[in-house]
């Protein structure tokens, strides 16, 4: 089994999914159990400057084997899995030389992946995908980036007549939580550029996000006894499928793709004295993002008009930026990765991505870094896959990037 394989196994069996609602960095102590085996594995590698902060952070660096000044490169994966489902207990399963027809994925639960509704499988006919039992996520968002990584690190330590500059590695914890960035050392880092290895199905090369920000939209009503209710009952969730039916219906996640933005209501909780609903806002287009936010501001005054000030509490809180104005000064870098993904008989995919990145905020933080693919396909949840000569592809392809800033 390659190398890349061998790591990406030994990660998705270390439960490191982050947790929402958690002021601390990691959001879940287990997180930390892969950040130090990491740094363990860097250390025996020869990899130099190796360490790991308070907030789990882990760092690294492979020396340049050349004097010529060259870019100082950066490669970063994020360690957490994602809320949405379990990744405690993963059991992979290698379908070998996939054959286009259902996979059975938990023979006692008669579970299967079947490509009338992931057509995407069909790409990979003859290859070997990766999927698990069914009963939890696999974690290729992010192990994947992780161990092409690191792959691509232990492939240059070994092998150092091979010409590079400067390469930084950065393992974050808490991406999926939105704060794989809050702590991250972008001066001690030291990079000049970097890519984050977060992406999808083999090809996929990004430098467009969402803008992103998260709404929580607190409804206060008032409880009484519904026999006697008449004119003096407010129903908190009642003022709040109100709050919810006033957003376009249209812009909703399961209608929208490409660059179109939505509303997604993502929890909701409560009674009849109090309500709760928590949004997240999206659209790539700054203006329309602005006015998304503008809108829900109204829809709250206009029911705090209708019921009474203070029923409605809306609290707004941005995330991240589309990292494209911070990426177009430096395009070389989509440049040299689509020429190498080229060299590699690899079609590059540019395309927006319908979510964000911990290089998104670093790209904000000084730090110009796109997104590159891992090769996996429908992330935070059971139907997760990655085709093993994909994760293959990729270290080629970082190891192909790095010949080609020697180069630049």
């Amino acid at each position: 089994m390659s190398e890349v394989i061998n790591h990406f196994l030994k990660y998705v069996s270390y439960d490191t999914q982050s947790k929402y609602e958690v002021d601390a960095v990691p959001s879940t102590s287990k997180q930390r159990i892969l950040a130090e085996e990491l740094v363990k594995e860097l250390q025996a590698m020869k990899a130099a400057d190796v360490r790991i902060d308070e907030h789990s952070y882990v760092y690294a660096t492979i020396p340049a084997t050349m004097d010529k000044a060259v870019p100082v490169l950066g490669f970063i994966a994020h360690m957490d899995t994602s809320p949405a489902y379990s990744g405690a207990g993963v059991k992979p399963q290698i379908v070998t030389n996939y054959d286009g027809k259902d996979i059975l994925m938990n023979a006692d639960t008669g579970l299967t992946m079947s490509p009338e509704d992931f057509p995407d499988l069909l790409k990979y006919v003859g290859q070997d995908i990766i999927t698990t039992d069914g009963t939890t996520l696999l974690g290729a968002d992010d192990k994947a980036g992780v161990a092409e990584i690191m792959t691509m690190a232990e492939y240059l330590l070994t092998h150092p007549k091979i010409p590079h500059g400067t390469i930084r590695i950065g393992f974050t914890p808490d991406e999926e939580v939105g704060r794989g960035a809050d702590f991250f050392d972008v001066k001690g880092f030291a990079a000049d550029v970097a890519y984050t290895v977060d992406g999808g199905g083999l090809g996929e090369l990004e430098y467009e996000n969402f803008n992103a920000a998260s709404a929580r939209v607190l409804i206060h009503g008032s409880s009484i006894h519904p026999g006697s209710s008449k004119g003096r009952m407010r129903n908190a969730l009642l003022m709040g499928m109100e709050f919810h039916n006033m957003l376009p219906a249209a812009e909703n996640p399961m209608y929208t793709e490409g660059y179109e933005g939505f509303y997604h209501l993502d929890s909701m909780i409560g009674s009849v004295e109090e309500a709760r609903l928590d949004y997240i806002i999206r659209d790539h287009s700054k203006k329309k993002f602005e006015e998304k936010k503008e809108f829900m501001t109204r829809v709250a005054d206009y029911l705090n008009q209708r019921y009474q000030s203070g029923t409605v509490e809306l609290i707004l809180k941005d995330s991240y930026f589309n990292m494209k104005e911070k990426i177009e000064p430096h395009m070389y870098l989509i440049d040299i990765a689509k020429t190498a993904m080229e060299d590699l008989g690899i079609e590059p995919l540019v395309t927006p991505i319908r979510g964000g990145t911990d290089g998104a905020r670093l790209s904000y933080e000084g730090l110009p870094c796109p997104n590159l693919c891992t090769g996996g396909y429908n992330y935070h949840g059971k139907f997760e896959f990655i085709p093993v000569q994909s994760m293959e592809k990729v270290v080629k392809l970082l190891l192909k990037i790095v010949e080609k800033f020697a180069e630049k």
